[in-house]
């Protein structure tokens, strides 16, 4: 096998590892340890870490530590939260998730670096255009990588599904989950309560050691760059990074940017929502924990495909469709949510949400990167620096206050930054019409390049 397709294999089921323990721990969090909302105090914790994890921490470590110790280094911050799991409480899972965060940024700007400069050296022995063999590697990449949003859930499902089930859920309790489930009024009820400490244990060393095996695999089997070439790529780094620190805030001077925000922070809003929220409110409290991941897989494989589809679809339809039928599909999915009087037996239901909402967010994925490509041509940096942070941002907020408000109250804030991105979004594309059209090559190399730059935690 070809040396760089082999070390792109490895970083590729190395992440699936590492993703599978982390995806569906990340999912069981507001369900896992609900008390007092550690759970997603956990996330937005960890969310606000990675935040300032990207402003400072990548090009310093990579320069030092070289893309493979990064990766590695990174990917132990992974498994000591995994192992925080096992005694869950303000002290260990707090920390543990703030070193997540740290590693988070490191982790994914060692993969882009590592599989760029693989891409190019292999472009010039064999000739080929850097560009097509990057696009390749990612392509990749990400096949192998988004499987771990099943495979991880269906672990957390397999397991607790072991439990002896704990009856019907009474009418009276019922009441109390859902759009009803209040903080500070919710009833437990018998379907929320916390699995077994033998099924619990049993799944985070799975998980663990499914971390591990990440750890190791990246450890022996992926070669190291040599320093001249990542030099060279890291020479163009350090010249600019304290340039593009800046130029991410002074970039907001750009009105479209400023405009974008809304629609940014939403898609942290509604992921927040359905991970922290549905999960716990609608799936454990009326089904139990055991289904958490069986619905998560739904969202998953709904997203995988719905963004491949529409990757491919905007070309026919324009963005701007492709937006409509998001905001249509969430604005439906919020409304529903509201005024559903759920019961167990409504079992088809409980997965029909999280599949639309999948397929609304592989829009909001696929064609939010797309507008910041094609918009922000000459500051690309700048302005998917400004994705993540606001994205980031919305996801600290979502999580930031799920302890405290009803989920209708939720839901609410839900609609209403929706509507917002909708009506922001909407005077970015009144601003933009009537401009000059960019040349054809120009967007070509712009979504061309999307690859490369879009990354997920």
């Amino acid at each position: 096998m070809e040396r760089n397709l082999k070390n792109v294999l490895v970083v590729s089921f190395g992440f699936l590892l590492l993703f599978t323990a982390f995806g569906g721990l990340q999912n069981l969090q507001s369900s896992l340890n609900y008390q007092d909302g550690l759970g997603v105090a956990t996330l937005s914790v960890l969310y606000g870490a990675l935040i300032l994890s990207s402003m400072f921490l990548p090009p310093i470590l990579i320069k030092k530590f070289g893309c493979k110790w990064t990766i590695t280094a990174s990917m132990c911050c992974y498994v000591a939260f995994s192992l925080g799991n096992f005694y869950a409480s303000w002290y260990t899972l707090i920390p543990t998730s703030m070193i997540l965060g740290l590693g988070g940024a490191p982790l994914w700007s060692a993969k882009s670096t590592y599989l760029t400069i693989s891409g190019n050296t292999y472009a010039q022995k064999t000739g080929k255009r850097g560009k097509d063999v990057i696009n390749q590697y990612f392509g990749i990449f990400f096949l192998i990588f988004q499987s771990s949003g099943v495979w991880g859930n269906l672990i957390s499902s397999l397991v607790f599904q072991q439990e002896s089930t704990t009856g019907e859920i009474q009418e009276d309790q019922l009441m109390h989950c859902g759009a009803s489930d209040c903080f500070t009024t919710s009833t437990p009820t018998n379907n929320t309560k916390r699995p077994t400490n033998d099924l619990v244990y049993t799944l985070l060393g799975i998980y663990t050691g499914s971390g591990i095996l990440a750890v190791l695999l990246v450890a022996v089997f992926l070669e190291q760059i040599p320093n001249d070439q990542l030099e060279n790529a890291e020479e163009k780094k350090k010249a600019s990074f304290g340039l593009n620190f800046l130029a991410t805030f002074r970039h907001l001077k750009d009105k479209q940017q400023c405009l974008l925000i809304p629609l940014t922070m939403y898609s942290g809003f509604e992921q927040g929502f359905l991970s922290g929220d549905y999960t716990k409110s609608y799936v454990t409290c009326a089904l139990g924990i055991q289904y958490v991941g069986y619905v998560m897989i739904c969202f998953s494989a709904t997203n995988s495909i719905c963004s491949l589809l529409f990757g491919k679809l905007s070309q026919y339809t324009g963005r701007i469709a492709l937006f409509v039928l998001a905001a249509v599909i969430h604005l439906s999915c919020i409304i529903s949510l509201l005024l559903w009087k759920h019961h167990p037996s409504q079992m088809v239901v409980f997965f029909i949400f999280p599949g639309l909402w999948g397929m609304a967010d592989a829009v909001l994925q696929t064609q939010t990167n797309a507008i910041y490509g094609v918009l922000f041509v000459k500051n690309k940096e700048a302005a998917f620096a400004n994705y993540r942070l606001w994205e980031s941002l919305g996801f600290v907020i979502a999580y930031g206050y799920s302890t405290f408000l009803c989920v209708s109250i939720k839901l609410y804030i839900v609609l209403g930054v929706l509507i917002l991105s909708m009506v922001t979004y909407g005077a970015v594309e009144y601003l933009e019409h009537g401009k000059p059209p960019e040349t054809v090559a120009k967007k070509k190399e712009s979504q061309a390049e999307e690859i490369v730059t879009q990354t997920k935690m």
